[in-house]
């Protein structure tokens, strides 16, 4: 079952339930979706469609980041949609994981210590293995932790 039809399931299943948030946030990822389909002009594939899902969390976080304290019914909404948008994406590596690879990364290319001239470097062979199941934000910051001065 591809993620528009899953999605499509589930939004006929909030309406009925009478859940507006949730069939409306479930209605703005399918339209996405979609429209990816429609700019492709061909069936969206799992990789493609993970990332229209995490590219509607981020906005969705920057959202959230970028509203004021005291627009509590925005951020109540944002807390919502984020937790119906994550139910579609593929769980994320935590830093221990992200740990694993950078080390794995590092005995391939022959790095010992890393230092900030490496970084992009190994930032280029990282983020393909990690590509849609981490956050970028997450790497950088684990991989400077590894950083000699």
């Amino acid at each position: 079952m591809s993620k528009i039809e899953e999605v499509r399931s589930d939004m006929f299943k909030a309406m009925k339930a009478g859940d507006k948030e949730t069939k409306e946030t479930l209605s703005m990822l399918l339209a996405a979706l979609k429209n990816k389909a429609i700019d492709k002009r061909d069936d969206l594939t799992a990789e493609e469609e993970t990332q229209v899902v995490l590219k509607e969390i981020k906005q969705t976080k920057e959202a959230l980041e970028m509203t004021p304290a005291d627009r509590t019914e925005i951020i109540e909404e944002c807390a919502k949609r984020l937790a119906v948008l994550e139910q579609y994406a593929p769980k994320m590596m935590d830093e221990a994981e992200i740990r694993e690879v950078i080390t794995a990364t590092l005995a391939e290319l022959g790095i010992d210590a890393p230092t900030a001239k490496d970084k992009g470097k190994i930032m280029k062979v990282l983020m393909p293995k990690v590509k849609g199941k981490a956050d970028g934000k997450l790497v950088n910051e684990t991989l400077t932790s590894f950083m000699q001065p």
